[in-house]
């Protein structure tokens, strides 16, 4: 059995890139895992993987931003495993731009995304975790320590150019993780965050002609890095490269193991050793 058997963990964000990997690391040791993406395919085939490998997962397709997302998220859980163990935070992407140019609906859409989020997410989870704890109190149980990861960013610590969105809403993840932490101590839940530093991903991924684009409800945005200050990025950092999907994926994990059931209130920097 792995690390995890028995807990229900949901993973926002886990279709593609690094909450795939992070689902397929929490179902690998053990847990059932609901799998959200904007786009039902995605969501499917990360399901589908965990299923193949002897796994438990559901999914729970939409956007994050969406009303009463947060509910429907919860209730997955509930209603396909009849717990919540574990939340992550992961969904989001990036829509950058120097903060003259930046428009309203480039700020709302980051911080909707990468803050308000997860706030949602949270608050629909509140009374549920509530609701377990005093049935696991009323029926002389121990309470299982219970995991909240947040995904911030190195952006989120020292800011960066041409992402006052994106900055602004990591640092606002890390505030919302220590309020947390404070708050839900007391059903025995560790709330902490991971702040990555460069990830390959379809977002950083290098983007020679500078067309590389995602579409998000409709709207198309530029992603990708040039590579030469891709290249000048990665000597930057002391390890000499970017990180892997999978790599950012055993930070979160590390912090959903019992071995972390002591550690709240925190912001782990998987980042290859790069400082501000």
């Amino acid at each position: 059995m792995g690390t995890l058997h028995s807990k229900v963990a949901v993973v926002s964000g886990s279709g593609r890139g690094i909450g795939r990997e992070i689902a397929l690391k929490l179902a690998a040791e053990g847990a059932s895992v609901v799998i959200n993406d904007l786009d039902a395919d995605p969501a499917a085939e990360t399901v589908a993987a965990i299923e193949a490998a002897g796994g438990r997962a559901v999914g729970c397709v939409g956007s994050v931003t969406d009303e009463g997302f947060g509910e429907r998220f919860v209730q997955t859980a509930m209603d396909a495993f009849g717990g919540l163990d574990i939340i992550v935070n992961n969904a989001g992407y990036t829509w950058d731009s120097v903060i003259q140019k930046m428009t309203d609906e480039q700020w709302d859409a980051i911080v909707d995304v990468h803050l308000k989020a997860p706030f949602h997410i949270l608050r629909a989870a509140q009374p549920v975790i509530s609701r377990l704890v005093k049935s696991a109190n009323e029926s002389g149980q121990p309470v299982s320590c219970r995991k909240v990861v947040n995904i911030s960013s190195l952006a989120g610590l020292g800011g960066n150019a041409g992402q006052a969105n994106y900055a602004a809403a990591k640092a606002g993840v890390i505030g919302l993780t220590k309020a947390l932490a404070k708050e839900w101590g007391r059903y025995n839940v560790t709330v902490n965050s991971v702040a990555f530093g460069l990830i390959k991903t379809r977002l950083t991924e290098s983007a020679a002609d500078g067309d590389g684009t995602i579409t998000v409800r409709g709207q198309e945005i530029k992603v990708g890095v040039n590579p030469g200050l891709l290249a000048a990025m990665e000597q930057m950092i002391p390890l000499g490269r970017s990180g892997t999907p999978a790599e950012a994926a055993g930070a979160v994990y590390l912090l959903c193991t019992p071995e972390s059931d002591y550690i709240s209130a925190q912001t782990l920097v998987c980042g290859g050793g790069f400082n501000f």
